[in-house]
């Protein structure tokens, strides 16, 4: 592997994805119907209507009212301009669109749910069958609808991160060698066979820890990136970076 890592110069290095909703797009989301906010409420939707499927499935709605409801959750957040509310100085972005969700169940669903069945047209395309598979996948244990809202953030910001890694390394003419280090990425390092690594690659066993090294070095880089763009400070990203392991490690 070359001495800089693919994709670290700022020249190439891809414009970071919405998945750990920034405060600056949730901004512009706020901000009015202009091109750049309709953008912005996009990519929230898109991130973040899985994790409120989940959480309505574990608060006990069934796949299709859990559908029906998220449905109807972004049509509120999009006609009430629910979005200009959030306050970065009051805490995560996540944390005020979860208590929001909570709000809707409570207080407008069933208004809401006898609108839909009058005709309302859905706002995003929810995947249903997709959803459920996804859903299946989830912890049989106890774990509460808060937490798994949480965990479905914790695992689309690192999937994110993933597929831009891939990218980076594809840039670089070196897919290969991320399909041979992906397993490195997230195993105990007492574990990481380098031999065979280095086999895949064709190169000693030192440079297979090398690029090892390199590559596990730049995915928590760029988890720690993406966490910075979700707190009001920089010395809150330690505690959020635990905050989303430990959401990981929830069984």
């Amino acid at each position: 592997m070359a001495a800089t890592s693919p994709g670290t110069s700022s020249s190439t290095r891809p414009q970071p994805a919405f998945v750990a909703t920034r405060w600056s797009v949730v901004l512009a989301a706020g901000g009015g119907d202009t091109t750049h906010a309709r953008d912005a409420i996009a990519h929230i939707c898109q991130t973040y209507w899985y994790p409120l499927y989940a959480y309505a499935r574990r608060r006990g709605c069934s796949p299709h009212d859990a559908q029906d409801l998220t449905q109807e959750f972004f049509a509120r957040l999009l006609e009430g301009n629910w979005v200009a509310q959030a306050d970065q100085s009051r805490g995560r972005f996540r944390t005020f669109l979860l208590t929001a969700m909570k709000h809707f169940m409570t207080n407008e669903w069933n208004k809401a749910h006898a609108a839909k069945r009058g005709g309302c047209q859905p706002v995003l395309s929810l995947d249903e069958d997709s959803a459920e598979q996804r859903y299946r996948l989830e912890p049989v244990e106890p774990m509460t609808p808060e937490i798994l809202f949480e965990r479905g953030w914790a695992l689309a910001l690192l999937n994110d991160i993933l597929l831009r890694l891939e990218q980076e390394y594809a840039r670089e003419g070196k897919k290969g060698w991320m399909d041979a280090l992906r397993p490195a990425l997230t195993a105990d390092r007492e574990s990481i066979n380098y031999r065979h690594i280095a086999s895949q690659l064709d190169v000693t066993e030192t440079a297979a820890r090398v690029a090892v090294h390199r590559l596990r070095q730049r995915y928590r880089l760029l988890i720690q990136t993406e966490v910075a763009h979700t707190v009001t400070s920089p010395d809150q990203v330690a505690a959020e970076m635990r905050h989303l392991f430990q959401i990981l490690a929830a069984r």
